[in-house]
């Protein structure tokens, strides 16, 4: 392979001042690579002192890999994981006899092992080399480094394959200090726990709020206000989520439900460029900041998530739930496979892989919805550090009904990618709904009820008066409005109006975004 001495940019990300690149870096220097460039990269300084310089690791002169393909792909195994993308890429340019030398001349090297295997996962060709017959076995992936399922057995390499999903769709995840941070504590126990101790008519009750929030959430961030009966069966809908197995004919009809009026909608995969963005303002030409997959990849890239999320949907083979359900949601709107209806979609998956594994309490689900709404910014941040990359690696082009007709194979980015940033994401809303939304909606229940209690000690009314009434209050800042003291509640006294405003102000002002809803 070409040198890695000299590369002072890869893709336009320059390389620290007195390093090299190493491993997957020169790799795709050396090759010129078309592919996302990982959002690490390591390089070799000159001085023996260890630094991080943005997306590098600069590591001392004693790690320097010899400049041969064996390697740089021997330390980006050891010191970057796998990276599928670049492998892909990179088996496609180089001839097998560089792989085959590698492993007749290490045979028992997990390393090569690891590569030999995934060569013949990645290309569907087997290479001209006899079955291993010596050499402990060995995880693909090394679940130090990312999170993996428990794997079978392949005797052929005598690696066991623990990557999450098939190659038609693996995303892959990293262990950051931050996820280590956000998965380590049992949220699933967590939020058990919460119930547990909590009277089953207030879980109840808080479920149904919870759901109702997440399933209009989701409808505002995709800009829509739909009448109430359509948020209430969507909500329905999340509430079945991870019930059943997922399959093709399951996402079909969730898209019909979610759609709605579908006279100008097109149901089923799509058959036509999509892609996300505004348009010009004069001409009305796409001005896309993410380019859907190709029409004609869109089935088997859907079969492979299918079975990514089938592959994950038990405990004891599967990898870390939050990771499964980010990485499959993601990869779904990512790939963006419907018309429309794909983002509403994309969050119903992650309650789905949640349930699937049984991560929810019975009868609860996670408003996830409703907190990326409210850190929609990071939210969008997340999808376009997917997104922004892989358009500069698209070729496309306008069609004359002003859609994208993609040029170039873009199947692979579609495939193989990093899900760490998202699931960093899901796993800080679902830390902030298991610590923070599911209690206090909890504890805002109990403080309702105490109200109610406190004025039903000097004025009878039905439920669904007080609710009304609580309404108003929340409406008008704590205090009856003129309308209502001369209308629907002008039946109440002047010392019961203060008596109540009271109680609201003591117990539930502070939550006016909940009374009553």
């Amino acid at each position: 392979m070409p040198r890695s001495d000299g590369v002072s940019t890869i893709a336009d990300i320059e390389v620290p001042p007195r390093a090299v690149p190493a491993g997957y870096g020169a790799l795709i220097a050396g090759f010129d690579l078309r592919v996302p460039l990982p959002d690490e990269m390591v390089a070799i300084g000159e001085r023996h002192t260890y630094r991080q310089e943005g997306r590098w690791r600069v590591l001392t002169p004693r790690y320097r890999p010899d400049d041969t393909v064996a390697g740089h792909l021997g330390f980006a195994l050891r010191h970057e994981g796998v990276d599928l993308a670049v492998l892909n890429a990179l088996f496609a340019t180089i001839l097998p006899e560089v792989i085959e030398q590698w492993i007749r001349a290490e045979p028992t090297g997990q390393h090569a092992r690891r590569i030999w295997f995934l060569w013949e996962w990645l290309t569907g060709r087997r290479l001209d080399l006899p079955d291993a017959a010596r050499g402990a076995y060995v995880g693909v992936l090394d679940a130090a480094r990312q999170y993996a399922t428990a794997g079978a057995t392949v005797s052929r390499q005598r690696v066991r394959n623990n990557l999450p999903g098939t190659p038609d769709f693996c995303p892959l995840v990293r262990r950051t200090e931050r996820l280590a941070a956000l998965l380590g504590p049992d949220l699933a126990e967590e939020a058990r726990a919460v119930v547990g101790r909590t009277a089953p008519d207030l879980v109840a009750r808080a479920a149904a709020f919870l759901l109702l929030a997440d399933s209009r959430a989701s409808y505002v961030i995709e800009g829509e206000r739909p009448p109430q009966d359509r948020i209430q069966r969507w909500g329905r809908a999340i509430g079945e989520a991870g019930r059943e197995g997922l399959t093709e004919e399951a996402l079909l009809r969730l898209q019909r439900l979610v759609i709605g009026d579908a006279r100008f909608t097109r149901l089923g995969w799509r058959s036509e460029g999509g892609f996300v963005g505004g348009r010009d303002r004069e001409t009305n030409t796409p001005l896309p900041h993410h380019i859907s997959a190709r029409p004609g990849d869109i089935a088997p890239l859907m079969r492979g998530l299918i079975a990514y999320a089938t592959r994950n949907e038990t405990g004891t083979g599967g990898m870390d739930a939050v990771a499964a359900a980010a990485a499959v949601a993601f990869g779904f709107v990512f790939i963006h496979p419907f018309e429309d209806g794909n983002g509403r979609l994309h969050r119903w998956l992650m309650h789905h892989v949640l349930g699937r594994r049984g991560f929810n309490p019975p009868g609860m689900i996670f408003p996830v919805s409703a907190v990326f709404l409210e850190r929609i910014e990071e939210y969008r941040a997340v999808l376009e550090h997917y997104s922004r990359p892989r358009l500069d690696l698209t070729q496309w082009e306008v069609t004359p009904t002003l859609n994208v007709r993609v040029l170039n194979e873009t199947r692979d980015l579609f495939r193989f990618f990093d899900a760490t940033r998202q699931v960093e994401f899901l796993a800080a809303c679902v830390r902030e709904t298991v610590r923070t939304t599911l209690p206090n909606e909890i504890d805002y229940l109990r403080r309702y009820d105490q109200a109610r209690r406190r004025v039903e000690a000097f004025v009878e009314m039905p439920d669904t008066t007080f609710d009304l009434m609580m309404g108003f209050l929340r409406q008008n800042g704590g205090q009856f409005s003129q309308r209502a003291r001369s209308r629907e509640f002008s039946a109440l006294t002047d010392e019961e109006v203060i008596e109540i405003e009271s109680i609201h102000a003591e117990l539930l002002a502070a939550d006016v975004d909940k009374a009553g809803d």
